[in-house]
């Protein structure tokens, strides 16, 4: 938004902005804010930043965890969200060493930016352009309690199956079938005001919308799709819009979940991302002779990609709900292959790319729980190893598969390499290959295991829980 902090410092003045916000995004990709009044602005704070304790953030020890954040002016914009008038910024994180300020290394968004800068100094590239999708459920109740004596979850939407039978207040009708709710239209489409009030306010704030639609889970999931940007300014407009959806849900009297699989025999909510490039302002991942038509340096991302997708999904699909969305017959990835318009396979070729421009292949299995810096940066540091390898997916054994992987037989269908099945088998994974992601020091090694620490504990956590089926299957026997 702004060249440099005096033309910011201006632009407060000016338009009587009220706070301003600095947000940094944690370890697990959460947004954390500081505000000052726009009395306290200046242009000391500015370029020093504010100091915070990384290890509240998951990044430090506590007797190293002095940080700072910086503000990036460029990344400023009006969060319409907001109250009273507030100017966001998203800030950069900075450590102190020697009495002198350096970026921290394992920040998320520095990684992105290292990952960025690494693949285009490559020289294979000058452009990169990815497009996330992002599928959740706009629920209008959720409440959820875990005792010792007590478990309990439980989910409404109001345009769900379940409640057509509901009379003890007025019942219209207008519910959606379970597997229903692919581009269902109003007014059966019970969330379409709340999304197109979103997106309106979403490219107000410089994130363009390509669209937005029902998806297939019956009980309100549905599906914003943003136009092409690179790593580091897809990740903020990841974490602009997820701001945007959650703080507007709550104003309309609804809430929004990315939690990948909230609904036992619904569709999981992914974050399928759309992988273009250009060298010297042309599209290169068009060949007319190639397989799907794509060319040959596409085949290496795609083989770099396959061959890292197990490793890949510590970063991509962080959560322990994360694998009971990746499961056969619900839409989601489980084999490590690719094809053309083939859902069951984790690389997508969309069949209706026909020319030049459009011309581009989606991984379909990271979800939207994910740190979306560490994600795009993860994603294009398997695609340049593939390039810099000349990874052949074909002739390792990853496709092109036409058919559907989920109905093969199981003894064809497991010579096809598949995703993990939890989050330990994806720690093991990455422990066992992270070398492309540590080329030159873009993700550390340090906080790789900062994040399988995480992710062993949730495991470890929900797996010694009792669940409630589990009394169903065993209390009596």
């Amino acid at each position: 938004m702004f060249n440099n902090v005096d033309e910011m410092i201006s632009y407060v003045e000016k338009k009587e902005v009220k706070v301003i916000d600095f947000k940094v995004t944690d370890l697990i990709g959460v947004w954390r804010r500081v505000s000052i009044t726009s009395q306290k602005l200046n242009e000391d704070i500015m370029k020093k930043g504010i100091g915070f304790d990384a290890s509240s953030y998951g990044f430090s020890t506590v007797e190293k965890s002095d940080m700072m954040m910086v503000p990036d002016v460029k990344t400023c914009y009006l969060d319409p969200t907001a109250k009273v008038k507030t100017l966001t910024c998203i800030a950069d994180i900075y450590q102190i060493k020697n009495q002198t300020f350096s970026r921290f290394e394992d920040d998320p968004r520095y990684i992105a930016q290292k990952a960025e800068k690494y693949i285009l100094d490559s020289g294979y590239m000058d452009e990169i352009l990815l497009g996330p999708e992002f599928e959740f459920y706009v629920l209008d109740h959720i409440s959820y309690e875990n005792k010792n004596e007590h478990m309990e979850v439980k989910i409404d939407s109001n345009q769900a199956e379940w409640n057509m039978g509901k009379s003890d207040v007025q019942n219209l009708g207008n519910k959606v079938g379970n597997h229903k709710g692919y581009h269902i239209d109003s007014p059966l489409d019970a969330s379409y005001d709340f999304r197109t009030d979103v997106v309106i306010a979403a490219e107000e704030i410089d994130i363009p919308i390509k669209y937005h639609h029902g998806e297939n889970g019956g009980p309100g999931q549905v599906e914003i799709e943003v136009e092409f940007a690179s790593i580091v300014e897809m990740a903020d407009r990841t974490m602009k819009l997820k701001h945007l959806l959650k703080n507007m849900a709550k104003d309309q009297q609804k809430v929004i979940t990315f939690l990948p699989k909230p609904f036992s025999n619904e569709c999981g909510s992914g974050m399928h991302v759309h992988i273009q490039v250009k060298k010297d302002q042309k599209f290169i991942m068009f060949d007319e002779k190639g397989y799907s038509k794509l060319s040959k340096i596409a085949h290496y991302m795609m083989g770099g990609l396959l061959k890292h997708a197990r490793s890949l999904t510590a970063l991509t699909n962080p959560t322990t709900n994360s694998y009971k969305r990746l499961i056969p017959g619900f839409e989601a990835p489980v084999s490590i292959a690719y094809a053309t318009a083939n859902r069951s396979s984790i690389i997508r070729i969309p069949g209706y790319t026909l020319d030049e421009s459009e011309k581009r292949f989606e991984y379909r299995s990271p979800d939207a729980m994910s740190n979306p810096y560490l994600v795009y940066a993860a994603l294009m540091m398997a695609a340049i190893d593939g390039i810099e390898n000349k990874i052949d997916p074909s002739k390792l054994g990853y496709g092109p598969y036409d058919v559907n992987l989920y109905e093969l037989p199981e003894e064809k269908r497991n010579k096809i390499g598949s995703l993990p099945k939890d989050l330990l088998e994806s720690i093991e994974a990455i422990n066992n290959d992270y070398e492309y992601l540590t080329k030159q020091g873009i993700f550390t090694k340090s906080m790789i295991d900062s994040h399988n620490v995480k992710l062993r504990k949730d495991h470890e956590a929900l797996a010694k829980l009792p669940h409630p089926y589990e009394f169903e299957l065993y209390f009596n026997r």
